[in-house]
């Protein structure tokens, strides 16, 4: 493996680590300022919680798309798995508290957990059982 980082690269997968964290604080914060109101319900509350379902999965892209001192970059499509995985996941935990917050029953919000969640579990345990080395050589 060789170095193939450019400058592009670079620019582009820093920006997308900036706005990745700003769409999960923006989440975290209209979510605070909702729940601290006073007649908000659970369905408002946890809704603004997609934001940090993309921008989870944008930093899991960004991050793993970023070559480093010790570490070259990931292949752009695998970044792209793991970041689907990451949303799969983050988007199971949002879909399954608003389902509960809409239906207040049980059952419902685990067999959503379910539909999202097993996908995005198998997705990530390929991507980690098939990953390779990109350690740089010393």
């Amino acid at each position: 493996k060789q170095p193939v980082y450019s400058t592009m690269t670079a620019r582009v997968s820093t920006a997308g680590i900036v706005a990745g964290a700003l769409l999960i604080l923006f989440g975290v914060f209209v979510s605070a300022m909702l729940y601290l109101m006073e007649d908000s319900s659970g369905v408002e509350i946890t809704g603004s919680g997609i934001f940090i379902v993309a921008g989870g999965a944008l930093l899991t892209y960004s991050i793993l798309t970023r070559e480093t001192s010790k570490k070259y970059a990931m292949n752009k499509i695998r970044a792209a798995l793991y970041g689907l995985s990451t949303g799969a996941l983050l988007f199971g935990f949002f879909a399954t508290t608003v389902t509960y917050y809409a239906v207040e029953e049980a059952f419902i919000p685990v067999a959503t957990l379910m539909v999202f969640f097993l996908p995005g579990i198998g997705l990530l345990l390929f991507l980690l059982l098939t990953e390779t080395g990109r350690q740089k050589q010393a």
